[in-house]
């Protein structure tokens, strides 16, 4: 957790060092229980090297310090594991390479932080819904070039962030989580039953891949391209309503919370802080999004050297980042104060100084809201 990532309490336990040695040792937990499918160990020896995994004392700032010494920290990890395993030493690891371990624990962790994401986006879809029905046909100016430009609804306006989220869920329910299992080649060669691969799936509860992915990254790039989706969307909304927020405006507000967004300069102000902080987690999202596209294009050879090294800051950070955003914006949703008068008033505004156009009225819009709840409901499930 840093101070400069505030709400970072939010995703704790997400893809901290802590969570990422826990995953590390959950894929070889499983990967024991993989052999005994597999026919090369005992079930005793799959329970010992469990036993040892659940006890191991892991210092972590040691095992980082070690980690440069093969350039990834499952080799002194495994070491510590055999050392604890004893008479079950040989099952540990056995016919995998440290790129299997991390690849799967990675897609562990992300699988978990797509979950957390999810669960926030149904909840702020559904805030949004209701949001939407409520103000269905209350009319707002919509502005177009940040100019104001003909009548709408402040219930379509919702609708569209609505849409977005909707758009957000579809993305991350279409994300696949293999788990890695090459060897040190691609080639399973010390281990080649086809019995490991399922089982080694089975045990954590992912997807089996047909072929190892130790170069091809799709699997970490759609990942981070769907949580991308997610925070574009609530980013929207955030901008949206800090615009809406502001004081010459007044349309919306952010909910307010005894001690959240004061000032250390100024006490009379209530800073809408968790917008400020989604709309920021919305321009950071795609640079680290496009650096997973920029590592995967460099993974070449049968395994990468350097580009999959590359990959784990940016996508721990963005699953750290989507889980906080998508947090927030729940939050912010489910507090939204809005001022149907204020709106109101600035049509009749508008329209008496020839600065709107309201010839056509606010046409389809209560029907584009109800296609958007409708679309959700479904999405959602």
């Amino acid at each position: 957790m840093s101070l400069l990532r505030p709400g970072a309490h939010r995703a704790a336990g997400i893809a901290d060092d802590t969570a990422v040695l826990a995953a590390l040792l959950r894929v070889e937990t499983a990967w024991a229980r993989a052999l005994v499918a597999a026919g090369v160990a005992t079930d005793a020896e799959a329970a010992e090297v469990a036993e040892a995994a659940a006890g191991l004392d892991v210092d972590l700032t040691a095992l980082a310090v070690a980690a440069e010494t093969a350039g990834n920290p499952v080799v002194p990890l495994v070491e510590s594991l055999r050392a604890a395993a004893g008479d079950a030493s040989g099952a540990v690891h056995r016919g995998l390479t440290s790129q299997d371990v991390v690849d799967t624990a990675l897609v562990l962790l992300a699988r978990d932080a797509v979950a957390r994401v999810r669960a926030d986006l149904v909840a702020t879809g559904d805030a949004l819904a209701t949001l939407a029905r409520t103000h269905r046909d209350d009319i707002a100016v919509a502005r177009t070039l940040t100019q104001w430009a003909v009548p709408t609804t402040f219930g379509l306006r919702v609708a569209q962030w609505l849409a977005g989220v909707d758009d957000a869920v579809t993305r991350l329910d279409a994300l696949t989580f293999p788990v890695q299992y090459g060897g040190a080649a691609g080639t399973r060669a010390l281990l080649a039953e086809p019995e490991a691969l399922p089982a080694l799936a089975a045990a954590l509860g992912l997807d089996a891949a047909v072929l190892p992915w130790h170069t091809r990254r799709a699997t970490v790039t759609a990942i981070g391209d769907a949580l991308t989706t997610a925070t574009d969307a609530l980013g929207v909304v955030a901008a949206d309503v800090l615009l809406l927020g502001r004081p010459e405006v007044a349309e919306v507000r952010e909910g307010a919370v005894a001690g959240r967004g004061g000032s250390s300069t100024m006490p009379h102000k209530q800073n809408p802080v968790l917008s400020v902080l989604v709309h920021a987690a919305a321009q950071q999202a795609p640079g680290l999004a496009a650096q997973l596209h920029l590592s995967a294009a460099g993974a070449v050879d049968e395994r990468p050297d350097g580009a999959w090294h590359a990959e784990w800051p940016v996508l721990t950070r963005l699953l750290e980042l989507a889980v906080t955003a998508a947090s927030q914006a729940a939050e912010v949703v489910a507090g939204l104060q809005v001022d149907t008068s204020a709106m109101a008033a600035r049509v009749d505004a508008a329209t008496a100084t020839g600065s709107l156009d309201d010839r056509g009225g606010t046409g389809a819009a209560g029907r584009l809201v109800d296609l958007a709840v409708a679309r959700w409901e479904e999405t959602r499930g």
